[in-house]
This record gives structure tokens, sequence and C-alpha cells, in this order.
């Protein structure tokens, strides 16, 4: 296995995916209160699963704030993460999310723009 391969195997593991069922509404609550999160989920929910890179949002934040914001949507159960070679690719989950907390992502998706 190559450097490049052992670090993306590292990185794809330290993903941490928490079911929505398992996130106190709180930590829902507090993942949609942000603007620039309300704006991923946004964009994901426009999207086919899959198809939309980290690195091709734009958010007006730094790289080092847009990875605490998906890690945010990570820990809120409202976001997939996988990673194909140097792109990590989102899915929004919807229909978990939905069947943990239903019509909050409805409502967050619903209200207009914050920009």
């Amino acid at each position: 296995m190559s450097v490049r391969q052992a670090s993306n195997t590292a990185r794809a593991r330290s993903l941490i995916h928490v079911h929505p069922k398992d996130v106190p509404l709180q930590d829902a609550l507090t993942a949609v209160a942000d603007p620039v999160r309300r704006a991923i989920l946004r964009e994901l929910a426009e999207l086919p699963d899959w198809t939309k890179a980290c690195g091709t949002f734009d958010l007006p934040v730094t790289k080092a704030t847009r990875s605490h914001h998906f890690a945010v949507l990570r820990a809120a159960g409202l976001i997939e993460q996988r990673d194909e070679g140097p792109r990590r690719l989102n899915r929004l989950r919807r229909p978990e999310f939905d069947q943990a907390f239903p019509g909050l992502l409805d409502l967050v998706l619903s209200s207009p723009s914050d920009r």
C-alpha cells in the first residue's frame, strides 16, 4: 500500500457518522441554526447523492471552518460523507433525519435563503 493510499484510508476512518435517531434534539437544532450549514443543506437537497464534494461549495469561510461545519452536520446525522480519491463526497440523510425529526428539515429547507 502506498503512503497516499494509507493516508486516504486513515482519512476515511476518521469519518464518524451518527444516525439521526441517536442525536439529541438540541444537537439537531444547533446544527441547523447556523446559516452556513443551512446553505450546505439547501445545496445538497437539490443534488443527487454523492455528487457534491466538500471543496466545491461556495462558502464565505476558511477551509478549517468549512471542515468544522461538515463535522457538525455529520454529528447531527444530517449528512453522510465518503472519500473518493482526493474528494470527499456528501449525501443529505433526508429520509433518516425526517424519521427522527419529522418536519424539521422541511422547515429549514423551505425558509428563505440567508444570503
